[in-house]
């Protein structure tokens, strides 16, 4: 009898919707189609994204203007009509017995005049905003102050409804009726919990069950709390959990190739080509990556450096170090720009030495095309530069024992895995961005991978002087610009769209660029964009790496992939329009020579306060990582470039990368912990969190990991 209860109770979390009493069949469609809730299980962990504490009243006297949503209590004096049509406004004269304040209504009549009556005392629930010399509430929540009892109201559930959901009726009101029904309704000890009584007493965390109901009908604050740390606390260890239990069982089950030596070809570089003296960043980069090396495991390492720091020379020396082993090695970049660019920053280095260094994008055709593939298959080719071309089928390496990945987060997961079955072995892999990444987040969509970070800029360069100019100061701006081509500089400016189109309000490249020619007749420029035929694109920005043209007009295609020490000069039209991560990579393509270089920020005088914050973050700091942490904090990590293609989950329902990083590392240190004690996961108390695991990857979350 106990255990037909025990599979009753476990089961009832998955009924459909459907059956819950206050949906029914046309809700249910509307709940999966906006929310993919399907089952009570769905909506007991579709959580409320804020709370409000009903159970104080506040006198009217007390309203401030910078409130949230509040309740007063009192009785309607009067009511006034103002306007005609579909601007007409009903006002109610609202008074606590002392002081009075506006209720609003646009339209709807015949419903406020039947729903509320002079006289009659009601609870009023609304955002406070100054009008007039007196606040007023627009469409506030109303009851029979008679139909309510304060002291059991406690905080009060708000939960995300899309615009849909709401012309159908189905508001936030409506979505906390419907938990309510359905919490009473699940009998105590219906909730299997998901974490080991040893980690729920050890960590000071609340049940599972007692969360998920604490969650949606809180009494207190403390409520809110206890039930938001529980959770967040699980939704991250499993996140961390399957990613660290991936990463042992990829180094259990791959071994690498073991470079013995460092190599001539490495000794002869570093006496010989080394153009100037490391620095103490990139030798400490480079011992770690060749401690990997000669480990006898895989090699998975994520290289960080922000623009100019010289990821790409201690890429080479690792490459350097396969050579001298024997082994081939390629570099794949995302886009034909870019890795031209490696390719004439490799030859540059290995100029005089003798080692082959071939390019391999979707430009390099016919009998090139088949010289290359076939020095490939025979091994006189030591390096590989190319794009996904890559990964194609017909490319055959002979032995790769390294890839180096630039700015992976530009490739899927299926495309890198490709790279694996391009040798006996899988290859070392080496994984290098220059778009920094914050700790927390680098713990979670780079967790399987050890992480090496270049800290320091070479010595000689000068700080990037980043300015805010508006749209009426151009005249100074340009110039400022005059002067640095005089000087021999030369000067980027970049548009956020090709075009006018349905965006009028934005500077456009085509408008700016004949705009620019008459302002700076004397001066010759180029123009980049991502429509232009790749042989087009090519050749104009030719003109601007040699010197013959000294402006450069452009898209955001010149975000990574060009470098022109010369240039000294960034100027972002329309600046507002970018994150913050885009405007540190468009700035990071000038400061690359000795001469100080400068990026200016155009925008209008209308900005947001987001917008002003990443404007003047931009103008405070060069440091990447603070920039990063900046744009995770504004943006959240589901809208930072790169990170929903990298093949991590950041679908989370309650934890937020951004603001939890004590939980995600307090997550990561539990997760090592089990993993450790357990690689194998085999032992029957650790049970429970390996088959929840296994649970959560047959849901329809994505819980794929980087390979």
């Amino acid at each position: 009898m106990a255990a037909l209860l025990q599979i009753v109770m476990s089961g009832i979390l998955d009924q459909d919707i459907m059956y819950l009493p206050g949906v029914g069949p046309k809700r249910k469609e509307i709940l999966v189609s906006q929310l993919n809730i399907k089952t009570w299980g769905d909506l007991l962990e579709y959580y409320p994204y804020k709370y409000v504490d009903r159970s104080k009243v506040y006198a009217i006297r007390e309203l401030t203007g910078d409130m949230p949503t509040v309740q007063i209590k009192g009785a309607i004096q009067s009511f006034e009509e103002f306007g005609e049509g579909r601007r007409k406004r009903i006002v109610a004269h609202f008074s606590d017995g002392r002081d009075v304040v506006d209720l609003v209504w646009f339209g709807a009549k015949n419903w406020v005049y039947d729903s509320y009556k002079p006289g009659t005392e009601y609870i009023v629930f609304g955002k406070p905003q100054p009008y007039n010399g007196r606040y007023q509430f627009a469409h506030p929540d109303m009851e029979k102050a008679a139909n309510v009892q304060l002291s059991t109201m406690g905080m009060q559930p708000y939960y995300i409804t899309t615009q849909t959901m709401k012309n159908r009726g189905i508001t936030s009101r409506s979505v906390e009726k419907m938990t309510k029904a359905l919490v009473t309704r699940i009998p105590q000890g219906s909730i299997p919990e998901t974490l080991l009584p040893s980690q729920i007493a050890r960590l000071h965390l609340i049940p599972r069950e007692e969360a998920l109901r604490k969650i949606h009908y809180p009494k207190s604050l403390r409520d809110v709390q206890q039930a938001q740390e529980r959770l967040k606390f699980e939704e991250l260890f499993y996140v961390q959990l399957n990613i660290l239990r991936y990463a042992t069982e990829q180094r259990h089950k791959y071994r690498g190739y073991t470079f013995q030596h460092v190599g001539a070809p490495l000794n002869t570089f570093y006496k010989t080509n080394l153009p100037f003296d490391l620095t103490g960043a990139q030798k400490r980069v480079v011992h770690e990556i060749r401690d990997d090396m000669r480990s006898g495991l895989q090699m998975n390492r994520l290289l960080q450096g922000d623009v100019g720091s010289g990821k790409t020379l201690v890429a080479l020396m690792a490459m350097l170090i396969a050579i001298g082993n024997g082994f081939q090695t390629c570099i794949m970049a995302p886009t034909e720009i870019l890795a031209e660019q490696h390719l004439q920053t490799i030859q540059g280095f290995l100029k005089g030495m003798d080692i082959r260094v071939e390019l391999l994008t979707g430009i390099v055709k016919g009998k090139k095309r088949e010289e290359v593939l076939a020095a490939l298959a025979d091994g006189s080719i030591n390096i590989l530069v190319g794009t996904h071309a890559l990964i194609e089928d017909n490319v055959v390496f002979r032995n790769l024992g390294l890839a180096v990945i630039d700015e992976q987060h530009r490739f899927g997961v299926a495309q890198r895995a490709k790279l694996w079955k391009k040798s006996e072995r899988p290859p070392h892999i080496l994984v290098m961005t220059a778009t920094p990444i914050p700790r927390t987040l680098a713990m979670t969509l780079y967790g399987d991978l050890d992480v090496s970070v270049i800290d320091e800029l070479p010595p000689g360069r000068k700080p990037i002087v980043t300015i805010h100019k508006y749209n009426n100061q151009m005249t100074s701006l340009y110039a400022g610009i005059a002067k640095q081509i005089k000087e021999g500089r030369q000067v980027y400016i970049v548009f956020p769209v090709i075009e006018e189109g349905k965006k009028k309000n934005l500077k456009n490249l085509e408008d700016g660029y004949e705009s620019l020619k008459q302002i700076f007749p004397q001066f010759a420029m180029s123009k980049v964009h991502g429509q232009m035929k790749p042989k087009d694109k090519e050749a104009e920005m030719e003109k601007f790496v040699r010197g013959e043209t000294q402006i450069l007009v452009a898209t955001t295609v010149i975000e990574v992939g060009v470098n022109v020490p010369n240039a000294s000069v960034m100027v972002i039209m329309d600046a507002q329009r970018f994150g913050l991560s885009q405007l540190h990579q468009l700035r990071g393509r000038v400061g690359r020579g000795a001469k100080q270089s400068f990026c200016i920020l155009v925008t209008g005088y209308e900005l947001s306060q987001d917008t002003k914050k990443r404007i003047d973050i931009m103008c405070q700091t060069n440091d990447g990582f603070r920039i990063a942490e900046a744009d995770l904090k504004l943006r959240g990590p589901g809208d930072l470039e790169g990170t929903v293609q990298s093949g991590m989950a950041f679908d989370l329902k309650i934890a937020n990368i951004a603001r939890d990083g004590q939980i995600v590392q307090l997550a990561r240190n539990e997760a090592q912990r089990i993993v450790n004690d357990d690689p194998d996961c085999v032992k029957p108390e650790n049970a429970l969190l390996w088959n929840h695991l296994k649970e959560l990857k047959n849901t329809n979350v994505n819980w794929g990991v980087i390979s």
